[in-house]
């Protein structure tokens, strides 16, 4: 195993800077015994890598070959089998599971203690050695030859160096020229010694020899320096001789100097000057444009424009350092400040002018618009105004304070323009909808209904002509009925909480088209005033061109704030743009009071208006939103959208307590409730108003609350009813709105048209179950007041266990007593019950939901399939008797035919 060993380590571990510590020879574990050795080696250079080896010998020399190679690192468990038996199979885990069998168990504990060892002293992470013998796993070495080898003293395997070529050849040469030092080696080192003596001696001649070499060395040296000395001598001679030149030459280079220094500075003089002269000289046209400048002509615009762009240029200038000190720089600015500050005195006093001048045609032009619903335009103002943009801007650049001041009277005189318009707009949008005049006398009344709907409306009044007053409430509401159909009576209900049946379908679309002319009409005239503002006032808002964005807005301008001066020095108040807001919301804060104003109003007139107005507004929002989410009119209109909505709510809650309140007559028949009806019409007017509509939502939820609300207060009358059965009630309104939900179709109320569908089919069947047995006296009954006692004793005592054929043997229900039941009610007699029947019938239903004759199949069917189980009953309890009843099915379908066409 030694050999093997060195053999290895020469061959295949040394030319890889490896050194062979432990050696197992083995063989694979259940397969064919081809044997390889499993080598644990280190690397010579740092840092140390352990390797855990297989070489193999190959098939085709008697040579040796490496095989697979693992890093110890990758070594996770090892597996002696067994701790306390010799065993020489073990299992070492890398990737995956190798299962080996050793040559001899000695070997395998050698290897096994090497790789604890070498994990121990270089692995950070430690190995699992599992059925290893404790023994095994210790500090000390086993003793033998791998004590060496094994890794147990690093240190005394570090000494051993391999010689290199040069080393093995010279001692091959040393050793051919003494061959009998292998064999005596005394004799040897005394031949080594010789030679060193001899050498020593040599060394001390050839020392001795050199000194005389020195000393001619020395005697060079010194002839050396004397001629050093003769060549200074000569050069302070040539140095004298030259101080004369020197000093005359540096009085011309100094000359020179300053004539090169005077020219640098004249030339830096020149190009100060003319940089004072070309940057803060100010043309005398500009100079008189500033002071004089016609400021009411286009071409005298553009000319204070240029000289005010002229005047903040050189007003703007960088100097360089020390030019602030210069006396004519000094009152050149002084010069220019003056001149801004005149020009500016004279451009703000010309603009107030124009301000009030514009306001003064504005409000000649209102006279036109006052009987009409139009706002004035105002872009003829802007255009004029436009004009000035750029000098609004050199004043906002240039003097604040003014630029403020400016700021501040626009806002005033244009909030009180604005003021009056608006509301001269909104007086004549109320007219045209109360049809009232300004002194509050009516020009038109309300329509009014064939079916006697009474209402009489206050006169609207107040000192200034608003309309200050309200619509009176109803005195009383009486519907009176052609036919069959109650009289409503002593129902008080105020205007605002009123029906939407009792007012015409144009009036609610005139509301309509007027209140979407109040919209239509506020959107473009606060959007052309915003557009205008940001434009005039260089705000840089820009909310009218499609596509730029607020932060793109920003960046034209700098994204700096605004700044008002006050004695205290600038102040950051606010961004640009809520600046543009707060200015609108000042020019037109009157929009929102009178929009509330108006709907309010609307709402008193129908509160069904508020359906109308939702939609319309959802609309509009939905729009300036797009364009501006946070602009004025997007604020604006969403505040009043909040009131709207909260007036459709209003008015939904109004229906559902005007449910919850409603009073029926003792004396007459229900019919169709109004509040059904109500719904109806309710529930086809929003399907027109919502169509498309962006507030669908609130229109399904009002919806779910409405119904449920019906189908309660349904519920409700018909428990209180005393004239109409409860089941008539029920039958007629649930059929009624299971009609109107399958004719609109609304999505939503899938689940209440079936649930109406279904109340309506158990109601009639209630009905006419209890309208057909139901005990009335003889002449007046129906037909099957005769089966009440008789055959209803008889299913009792078949009921009772007794046989059907056997029931005919009871005293009671013999074929006598069968006979006299069925003798006593003849066809005639039938004929007359079922037509009291009909006449019942007819008083119960209304003549609206037109079910007379739904009814009336209804109990012809049920009479008829009582008839088949009668007739049944017979044929099983009494056979062979031959008893049959007076009349046929024929006979009641004649019969049922003739009173139904008789009425």
């Amino acid at each position: 195993m030694t050999a093997i060993k060195h053999a290895l380590q020469r061959d295949i571990f040394t030319p890889n800077d490896e050194r062979l510590l432990s050696i197992v020879n083995v063989c694979k574990a259940g397969k064919k015994k081809r044997n390889c050795f499993l080598c644990a080696t280190v690397t010579t250079e740092r840092p140390v890598q352990v390797n855990v080896v297989k070489v193999k010998k190959s098939d085709k020399g008697d040579f040796y070959k490496r095989q697979t190679a693992w890093a110890l690192r990758d070594l996770a468990v090892v597996d002696a089998k067994d701790a306390v038996k010799e065993n020489p199979e073990f299992d070492l885990h890398f990737d995956k599971v190798y299962k080996w069998v050793a040559s001899s168990t000695v070997e395998k504990n050698t290897f096994i203690s090497c790789i604890w060892k070498l994990n121990q002293r270089y692995l950070r992470k430690k190995i699992d050695f599992i059925n290893v013998s404790s023994q095994l796993l210790e500090e000390s070495v086993p003793s033998g030859e791998n004590q060496s080898v094994a890794g147990g003293d690093e240190e005394a395997v570090d000494e051993y160096q391999e010689l290199n070529a040069r080393e093995e050849q010279d001692i091959e040469i040393m050793m051919e020229g003494c061959e009998y030092a292998i064999s005596n080696a005394e004799a040897f080192a005394e031949k080594l010694s010789r030679e060193l003596q001899v050498l020593d001696g040599a060394n001390i001649q050839s020392i001795m020899a050199s000194e005389k070499q020195v000393n001619i060395l020395m005697k060079l040296l010194d002839e050396a320096l004397k001629e050093v000395d003769q060549i200074e001598m000569k050069l302070s001679s040539y140095e004298e001789m030259l101080q004369s030149v020197k000093e005359q030459m540096d009085q011309i280079s100094e000359s020179n100097h300053l004539i090169h220094l005077s020219n640098t500075n004249n030339v830096k003089l020149l190009s100060e000057i003319e940089f004072l002269v070309n940057h803060m000289d100010l043309a005398k046209g500009h100079i008189k444009a500033l002071q004089e400048g016609d400021l009411t002509s286009s071409r005298g615009i553009e000319a204070c424009t240029n000289a005010a762009d002229a005047l903040l240029q050189c007003m703007n200038v960088a100097l360089r350092p020390g030019h602030d000190m210069l006396h004519a720089v000094k009152e050149q600015q002084q010069r220019f400040s003056d001149l801004r500050e005149q020009f500016a005195r004279r451009l703000a006093s010309h603009l107030n002018s124009v301000f009030v001048q514009q306001g003064h045609d504005q409000s000649s032009t209102l006279a036109q618009h006052s009987v009409e619903l139009t706002l004035p335009n105002h872009h003829p103002f802007h255009r004029d105004l436009l004009r000035y943009a750029k000098l609004m801007e050199w004043l906002k650049n240039t003097d604040y304070g003014k630029y403020e001041g400016l700021t501040k009277n626009y806002m005033d005189y244009l909030s009180r323009l604005y003021e009056r318009e608006i509301k001269d707009f909104f007086e004549v949008a109320k007219i045209k909808m109360t049809g009232t005049t300004k002194e509050g006398k009516k020009f038109a009344t309300l329509p009014r209904k064939e079916s006697a709907v009474k209402q009489e409306t206050e006169s609207l009044h107040g000192s200034s002509g608003k309309l200050t007053g309200s619509t009176s409430s109803l005195n009383k509401l009486s519907v009176q009925s052609s036919g069959n159909r109650r009289s409503q009576s002593s129902s008080l209900l105020d205007m605002g909480n009123m029906s939407a049946s009792d007012l015409d379908v144009a009036d609610r679309t005139k509301f309509d088209k007027i209140f979407e002319q109040v919209l239509s009409e506020l959107e473009p005239l606060c959007l052309a005033e915003q557009d205008f503002i940001s434009k005039f006032f260089k705000l840089q808002q820009h909310q009218s061109i499609p596509g730029t964005t607020t932060n793109e807005a920003e960046e034209m301008d700098g994204g700096t704030l605004s700044r008002s001066y006050t004695s205290g020095g600038p102040q950051t108040v606010s961004s640009e743009k809520d600046m543009i807001r707060q200015m609108m919301t000042k020019i037109f804060r009157c929009i929102e009071p009178e929009l509330n104003n108006l709907i309010a109003l609307g709402d008193k007139i129908d509160s069904f208006n508020s359906l109308y107005m939702l939609v319309k507004m959802s609309h509009h929002v939905w729009t300036a939103q797009n364009v501006d989410p946070a602009s004025f009119l997007s604020t604006t209109l969403g505040n009043v959208l909040v009131t709207v909505k909260r007036n459709f709510d209003k008015c939904i809650s109004n229906q559902m307590k005007q449910m919850d309140e409603v009073k029926i007559s003792k004396k007459s028949k229900v019919g169709i409730l109004p509040f059904v009806a109500e719904f109806e019409e309710f529930a086809g007017l929003a399907e027109s108003i919502f169509k498309n509509a962006e507030r669908r939502g609130d229109l399904d939820k009002a919806y779910i609350k409405l119904i449920r609300a019906v189908f309660v207060s349904v519920e409700k009358v018909a428990n209180e009813s005393q004239k109409t059965p409860r089941d008539v009630v029920m039958m007629e309104n649930f059929h009624h709105i299971f009609a109107t939900l399958s004719r609109l179709k609304i999505s939503c109320l899938e689940s209440e048209k079936k649930e109406a569908k279904q109340k309506y089919t158990d109601h009639l069947q209630s009905y006419v179950i209890y309208s057909l047995g139901q005990p009335l006296e003889k002449l007046n009954a129906s037909i099957f007041y005769f089966s009440l006692h008789f055959f209803e004793g008889v299913e009792a005592r078949v009921a009772q266990g007794i046989r059907e054929e056997e029931v005919s043997y009871q005293l009671a229900f013999n074929k006598q007593e069968l006979r006299k039941v069925i003798k006593e009610y003849p066809g005639k007699e039938v004929k007359k019950g079922l037509d009291n029947l009909y006449k019942k019938v007819d008083k119960h239903l209304c003549e609206e939901e037109n079910l007379l004759q739904v009814v009336w199949h209804s109990m012809q069917d049920e009479f008829i399939r009582q008839y088949k189980h009668f007739e049944g009953l017979i044929a099983r309890c009494y056979p062979g008797s031959g008893i049959t009843m007076e009349f046929t099915i024929q006979d009641i379908l004649d019969y049922c035919s003739s009173i139904a066409q008789s009425h």
